[in-house]
């Protein structure tokens, strides 16, 4: 096994090119830079619409790469849910949608792999906390309301799996 270079980029999902950012870093590798390409955006088409952090990990020697997918940010995968443009400007006073407890532990269960939380509950907690800032409300409460039905047990059932 030969040395690896790394290149990471984040990308729109199922929209990767040879162009800037991955042409440029991967072409002095000598490697078949659209066969990374068609690999990213087989990869990332589910995520279509969302930018999505991309590793490429290429076998200088053998030119041999792998690819690897992370998850889209918070706050892109909340857009995606609610089908809105972006996060309210004044997220305190405009708000941009409503979210069900359901739809939010269906990103949570996305996300907890790259949060810094050891369960779920800790999970939903910073998920709850991006939605504060993007003015999206859950099950038409603000999310720190809901925050501190957490952290009182009051949806200890969503947490015994």
């Amino acid at each position: 096994m030969g040395e690896k270079k790394q290149i990471e980029s984040l990308i729109n999902g199922g929209e990767a090119t040879a162009g800037p950012p991955l042409g440029p870093a991967l072409g002095p590798l000598g490697v078949n830079v659209l066969q990374i390409v068609n690999r990213i955006n087989e990869l990332t088409k589910s995520y279509a619409g969302m930018k999505v952090p991309v590793k490429v990990i290429v076998d200088v020697d053998t030119k041999d790469f792998e690819v690897e997918i992370g998850t889209p940010t918070t706050s892109a995968l909340i857009i995606k849910e609610l089908g809105i443009e972006k996060g309210s400007g004044t997220p305190n006073t405009e708000k941009v949608g409503n979210l069900s407890l359901e739809q939010t532990l269906k990103i949570t269960e996305m996300k907890i792999k790259d949060t810094y939380s050891k369960d779920t509950k800790g999970a939903l907690k910073e998920v709850l906390g991006t939605m504060v800032s993007m003015g999206v409300t859950i099950d038409n409460k603000d999310p720190r309301e809901v925050q501190k039905e957490i952290d009182d047990n009051k949806h200890e059932a969503l947490f015994k799996k």
